[in-house]
């Protein structure tokens, strides 16, 4: 790591209030004369750029400038930007070094990391590990893709200061660069996203492996054992492995035994608890459930603190969140399925009469498997935004769903209530990115919640 006092550092991509403005007011204090562009112009960062208001920064914003790239000592890359990114290239031909807000906090974290990655469920494993962690540590910091920047918190961090941190594929693919690899490292599952960002299901899968690729013979790899592609990666780094199972007794791993979550790590099987604890929704969350005990249990966590904290877990805002039963039909807010895949899963959780609203912005993904689910489960799909189209287009033509249109979310909201029937459900779980008509999926997913709140108030 150089020393950061007088360098020049451009930071490409300051973004909405998360890693960018966490950076900047850490190189502010390191010392750094920092530059900032994005291509969005000042009105749209206005929330981020009022945090950093008063700090001797300059501001490149609504475009990029090549010559910005050249003359920096040190580029600090929002994570979601491409290596072929031209203006990347650029720094890169010059022999400017680039790093990204995670990269930067790996590198001086004094302590061991638990890291958590995978298609899906990364965000509900890395919660739960946090609050397992914290029963008795509360001081555990989570970071990485979820929460705050944790660059701010380096100087407090010790070695046995405990921290968890989610990591997308973005994030672990400048990770590998360094290399880094963490002391425990989870893969929850594996299947094709971000394509068109990576460019290749190649590129994703190189990606997501540096979680594992750089372990070395003390750490462990929490892998997926229903899963073929991650279970391959169990030689892919030094790690000894740990595995969770939803399938079978696994002879040294975390498994599902007799409606009870047991485990064989290091001795005897042993239990955690019960399985009907949680209150956590669906199959996928039993895996995740799985995962997280895993992780815990290799961090020294005892099995009862593991216990509690699935006890009293009540999941994660926008990930199968069950909002609210108006008149017999539940409402639920999984917002955070950008994929295909999501979707199939959260579909799967739940039985009977299902109106899904889905469509989005377009990543490049197929939705021929999804199609199939949704003409089993589906009575009614509502479809909204650019991937509708090929959504509707996967769905079988003999399969019994009805198919309908919006302009918007809070049309389709309305017409959702007006299709549901007592007993079933309204599921907004979009297999789409929300950019071409949200900032993120949180706003999406807090608009439907809203909507669905005013509909309450109608029905009493």
């Amino acid at each position: 790591m150089m020393s950061l006092k007088g360098r020049r550092v451009l930071v490409m991509g300051l973004g909405l209030f998360g890693g960018g403005v966490g950076a900047v007011r850490y190189l502010y204090r390191e010392g750094a004369r920092v530059t900032v562009t994005d291509l969005r112009p000042a009105h749209d960062l206005s929330e981020s750029l009022g945090v950093l208001e008063g700090l001797p920064v300059r501001f490149r914003l609504g475009g990029h400038d090549e010559e910005d790239f050249r003359q920096a000592d040190l580029i600090v890359a929002n994570p979601a930007v491409p290596r072929s990114s031209p203006f990347l290239r650029t720094a890169e031909a010059a022999d400017v070094p680039i790093t990204t807000e995670v990269c930067l906090f790996v590198e001086c974290c004094a302590a061991p990391v638990v890291g958590i990655t995978g298609s899906s469920g990364k965000t509900t494993t890395t919660s739960l590990v946090g609050a397992m962690l914290r029963r008795g540590a509360p001081h555990a910091l989570v970071g990485g893709n979820i929460g705050g920047c944790l660059l701010d918190r380096l100087d407090k961090i010790t070695p046995d200061w405990p921290v968890v941190l989610e990591l997308s594929s973005f994030q672990l693919d400048r990770l590998g660069d360094l290399p880094w690899s963490p002391q425990v490292a989870v893969v929850t599952n594996f299947a094709p996203n971000h394509l068109d960002v990576h460019g290749s299901l190649e590129a994703y899968r190189h990606a997501k492996r540096q979680i594992v690729a750089h372990q070395r013979r003390e750490d462990w790899a929490v892998l997926n054992a229903d899963d073929t592609e991650v279970i391959g990666w169990a030689d892919s780094g030094e790690g000894r492995c740990l595995l969770f199972s939803l399938e079978r007794r696994l002879e040294r791993g975390v498994f599902i035994r007799e409606g009870e979550i047991r485990h064989t790590f290091e001795g005897p099987e042993r239990t955690v608890g019960p399985t009907s604890d949680l209150q956590i929704e669906g199959r996928h969350n039993l895996a995740n459930a799985l995962a997280a005990s895993a992780a815990a249990l290799c961090r020294g966590v005892p099995e009862r603190e593991i216990a509690e904290a699935l006890r009293s877990f009540p999941g994660v805002e926008h990930r199968l969140e069950r909002v609210v039963e108006i008149g017999g039909v539940t409402y639920y807010n999984d917002s955070i399925a950008t994929s295909p895949d999501r979707t199939r899963v959260a579909l799967e959780a739940l039985s009977g009469g299902i109106v899904l609203i889905a469509g989005g912005y377009d990543k490049g993904l197929a939705f021929d498997a999804l199609g199939l689910v949704i003409g089993q489960k589906v009575s009614d799909l509502i479809l909204l935004g650019k991937t509708a189209d090929a959504i509707a287009a996967s769905v079988p033509e003999e399969a019994p769903t009805r198919i309908h249109r919006a302009i918007s979310l809070e049309e389709a909201v309305a017409t959702a209530a007006e299709l549901a029937r007592p007993g079933g459900a309204v599921l907004l779980s979009p297999a789409s990115a929300s950019y071409d008509m949200f900032r993120n999926f949180e706003e999406r997913g807090r608009l439907f919640k809203d909507r669905v709140a005013v509909l309450a108030g109608e029905r009493g």
